[in-house]
């Protein structure tokens, strides 16, 4: 039925069933529900008289505060499109994505807000939720459960980034599947240091709607370890929510110098996380459960996650509630309510990717006899850079931009920090050094997609019917070339 499954009514009805409570900390200090609620309704009001309407798009570019959730809940109080950008986009990426999707107007903060200008061309820009807040709230707009909700843009498996469509339904039963996947009585105090532009970070918002209790969240600007374990240490966290990279830079620290014996979960996402880092986690952290998950931007963000208490390590866990996982020529396809209605203006490939209702991940895996889910490999070249999708031909064209660059060809190699690193073999006309097409790289991609490695060859590896060689040059890489 209509505006049932809507995140702003049930943000709503999270208020009255919970009352007004600290409810988030952040740089220091506490925000209450009520409070945040009603700056929600005052910044909706400053949309509409912005001339956003039901169905616009608006982009959200900011580093992680309260400004981000509320922004998010006021788009969607007034029935208009949450369509978030993560903060480490390049100013042509960010440039991309609102052309493409053509917003009415893009939200930031001040320290992107000459980024988000230049990116923008002719769409207003706001840098100040404050310059949006009007004396009364707006009144809420219900959209029908299957209208657009969110418009996330990812990499998939192939190309530039795509608009991901989701829906009210999706994003609404997602938040209620993964809250009946991992909801332990009493675990209420969590630490978020996601990017809430990130699909996951948006997963774990809507999950926190669905909370009985009256949780309490630890947010954090950016991740840094020192700060997360003070952090986790000083508000007894008991859950929180990483992607490996994460995990990776904090079992390099003195685990055993805090006092963590409140945290009793940790969940992990957005990359494949090694068997061997769990191993040593738990060690270290005696009492906590490491639950892998897995999820794509096209399901929600969710697919199956390991559940409290029956963790099976070296798995993603079983698939969620009201979620069917079946494996076709060894590629893992999805059928459930998480599933995104499609791609944004691409019909031919959303038809591609959905056939007769399951979606064809492009993930290779395996279910065992639990019914518990294996992730095997990736069907196609996509790198996952720290949980960030990074896909080679956007790295091949930026360095192809180089005057002395005649052929490229990327790839990732596994790393022990970021899950993969991005690498590059290039062939040049003319003598260049690979210090400065490193630096070439940075200045025309996201911080997290440039390449930390080039190598100039004389020439490329080619198959048989003249493509790069990707597996010749993984070869390659093992043997140090």
């Amino acid at each position: 039925m209509s505006g049932e499954r809507n995140l702003a009514r049930l943000a709503e009805e999270t208020l009255e069933r919970r009352g007004d409570y600290p409810a988030l900390f952040f740089d220091g200090a506490w925000y209450t529900s009520g409070d945040l609620f009603a700056r929600t309704t005052r910044v909706a009001a400053g949309l509409v008289e912005r001339g956003v309407r039901p169905g616009d798009r608006v982009v959200v570019v900011m580093e992680n505060s309260p400004d981000v959730a509320i922004a998010y809940q006021a788009i969607w109080r007034v029935g208009a499109v949450v369509t978030p950008a993560v903060f480490l986009l390049s100013g042509e990426e960010l440039e991309r994505l609102i052309r493409d999707s053509e917003p009415a107007l893009v939200l930031t903060s001040a320290a992107f807000a000459e980024t988000a200008r230049a990116a923008a061309g002719a769409v207003p820009v706001v840098a100040d939720l404050a310059e949006l807040e009007r004396d009364e709230p707006a009144p809420l707009v219900l959209r029908d459960d299957a209208e657009l909700d969110a418009l996330v843009y990812t990499g998939g498996t192939t190309g530039r980034a795509k608009g991901v469509m989701l829906t009210h339904a999706n994003l609404w039963e997602a938040g209620r599947r993964g809250h009946e996947a991992g909801h332990v009585p009493g675990i209420d105090r969590s630490l978020s240091c996601l990017p809430l532009a990130h699909s996951y970070g948006l997963l774990v918002l809507n999950v926190a709607l669905h909370h009985p209790e009256r949780p309490q969240s630890v947010l954090m600007r950016w991740f840094d370890p020192d700060s997360w374990l003070q952090l986790a240490q000083e508000h007894r966290i008991q859950i929180a929510p990483v992607v490996p990279s994460m995990l990776y830079v904090l079992l390099a620290q003195p685990l055993e110098d805090y006092d963590l014996s409140s945290l009793h979960f940790v969940a992990s996402g957005a990359a494949p996380l090694s068997l061997g880092a769990i191993e040593e986690f738990v060690r270290r952290v005696p009492g906590v459960q490491i639950r892998e998950g897995y999820g794509l931007t096209e399901t929600s963000a969710l697919v199956s996650t390991n559940p409290p208490g029956r963790c099976k390590y070296g798995t993603v866990g079983p698939p969620v509630p009201g979620t069917d996982v079946r494996i076709v020529d060894g590629e893992i396809c999805v059928r459930s309510e998480l599933v995104m209605a499609g791609y944004w203006n691409e019909p031919e490939l959303t038809a591609e990717t959905i056939r007769d209702r399951w979606l064809y991940t492009g993930d290779m895996g395996r279910l065992d006899d639990d019914g518990y889910l294996t992730i095997v490999d990736r069907k196609k070249d996509l790198i996952i850079r720290g949980g960030f999708n990074v896909f080679p031909r956007d790295i091949e064209e930026a360095l192809l931009e180089h005057p002395a660059v005649a052929t490229a060809c990327v790839l990732g190699r596994p790393d022990p920090l970021y899950g993969e690193e991005v690498v590059a073999f290039v062939t040049v006309t003319e003598e260049t050094d690979e210090e400065t097409l490193v630096a070439f790289g940075r200045e025309r991609l996201g911080g997290y997609k440039y390449p930390r490695e080039i190598h100039v060859v004389a020439a490329l590896p080619l198959t048989p019917v003249g493509k790069a060689d990707r597996k010749a040059l993984r070869e390659l890489l093992t043997q140090g070339g």
